[in-house]
């Protein structure tokens, strides 16, 4: 399995579980497009479109930073177009960048339902339809969104209707996608079982007890690794949860990925019944959905 010489388009790169699954596959040799908005420091977000760039290339890939708002149709297509000019073409598209605001009907303001379905939904689209042309031209083509399942039950809807919904949109293009494209580009998701630490998760718990049961990004990217070196023409259409997919892959140590080996995770939202933990792995009996 390698990924040298590839180019793989990241939206959302520039922190979390993005800048992760960049520098898991720079350490192939990979070219990394980071395309994210942040390209200032802020004061309550650590990380930029450069200073992800320098991670990307001390771990030994190409790394191109570009500033792009995935809402804004000119800026996805800039992006595009510089991947292809200084790489010779994309190779695969990771759609992380995704907003999140999981609350009641009532809680949700119309900017912020407006944020989560113009991001999740329309620039997982947008970004997928402008790198196209390249992946069809690619020996091995990926897209990968990260999105859950399509769980119906009511229970992932009401509780934040707004953000399952907006949210499910991605997984939606990845149902639709794995027939569009069979057998050409493969389409697949993959979404954590467990709470991630990420500066979203950070804001949504606000308690530095709870972030120590969550899960650290790189789960994430080893599984984005993987996918990403199935054959593109056999491997599509599924729905991942993480460490369930590393387990058949053969990984047996997930304490790896704990910030507190032992301790019983904190499960995330969305994730199905019918696909049991790896044995050993502790995962608490509450649900980040309610």
């Amino acid at each position: 399995m390698s990924l040298k010489d590839k180019t793989i388009f990241i939206t959302g790169a520039s922190r979390g579980i993005g800048l992760a699954i960049a520098e898991r596959c720079a350490r192939d040799g990979a070219n990394i497009v980071i395309a994210a908005k942040s390209d200032t420091e802020q004061a309550k977000l650590e990380g930029t479109i450069h200073s992800a760039a320098e991670a990307v290339e001390a771990a030994g890939g190409k790394a191109l930073a570009v500033r792009c708002d995935i809402r804004d149709e000119a800026q996805v297509e800039a992006a595009v177009a510089a991947a292809a000019d200084r790489f010779g073409g994309i190779d695969a598209v990771i759609n992380n960048a995704s907003a999140i605001f999981p609350r009641g009907t009532s809680d949700v303001p119309m900017k912020r339902y407006d944020l989560m379905h113009q991001v999740n939904g329309r620039g997982t689209f947008m970004v997928t339809q402008k790198c196209l042309p390249w992946l069809e031209k690619a020996e091995n083509p990926h897209i990968i969104a990260l999105s859950p399942p399509l769980d119906m039950r009511p229970m992932w809807f009401g509780p934040h209707v707004a953000y399952t919904s907006a949210k499910y949109q991605m997984s939606l293009c990845i149902l639709g996608w794995g027939e569009e494209f069979k057998g050409r580009i493969a389409a697949n998701a993959i979404w954590p079982r467990t709470a991630v630490a990420t500066a979203a998760i950070s804001n949504i718990l606000a308690n530095d007890e709870a972030m120590k049961s969550c899960r650290k990004p790189e789960i994430l990217a080893e599984t984005a690794y993987r996918v990403l070196n199935k054959p593109a023409a056999s491997f599509t259409g599924n729905f991942l949860i993480d460490d369930s997919f590393l387990y058949d892959e053969g990984e047996r140590d997930f304490e790896q990925y704990s910030y507190v080996p032992g301790i019983e995770l904190l499960p995330d939202f969305f994730v199905p019944d019918d696909v049991p933990a790896p044995p050993g792995v502790k995962i608490m009996d509450v649900s980040l959905g309610h």
